[in-house]
Order: structure tokens, then sequence, then C-alpha cells
């Protein structure tokens, strides 16, 4: 077997985790979790230092206290 060397083209790899088209897959995966929890929740998106984010989190009391108690964000992410 031959040896083989990968090098990674650090620029591009950063442009890749910054670009418009990964906050669109974010966004999705983010909104498709959204409809699993109902009312109560929102998705926000920013693009960070290194990468885009996205991110679902609690909106209401209700919603907090439902999240605590059945941890309804982390399942509804699987």
């Amino acid at each position: 077997m031959a040896k083989v060397d990968i090098v990674l083209n650090k620029a591009g790899v950063k442009e890749l985790l910054r670009s418009g088209e990964m906050m669109a897959i974010c966004e999705e995966r983010a909104n498709n979790a959204l409809k699993q929890l109902g009312n109560g929740y929102v998705v926000t998106t920013h693009t960070g230092k290194n990468r885009v984010n996205a991110e679902v989190a609690t909106d209401s009391f209700k919603a907090i206290h439902e999240n605590q108690k059945n941890n309804t964000i982390l399942k509804a992410l699987r």
C-alpha cells in the first residue's frame, strides 16, 4: 500500500465553514427541529469567528419548563 498524505487547504475550509451555503444547511436542520417542537421555541443564526451557527432556543416559560423536564430540544435534533 502506498502512503498517501492529505493536506487541507485551510483558507478554503475556513471559507466553506463561513459560507452562505453552510448557513442554509444549519438553518434547515434547526428549522426541522423547530417543526417537531411546536410553540415557544425560536431559531437564530449568525456567523461566528470560525463558522456559522444555528441555535434552537426557548422563547416562553412553558417551553423552558418543558425543555428542562424532557430535553425536548436535544431530542428534536437527533
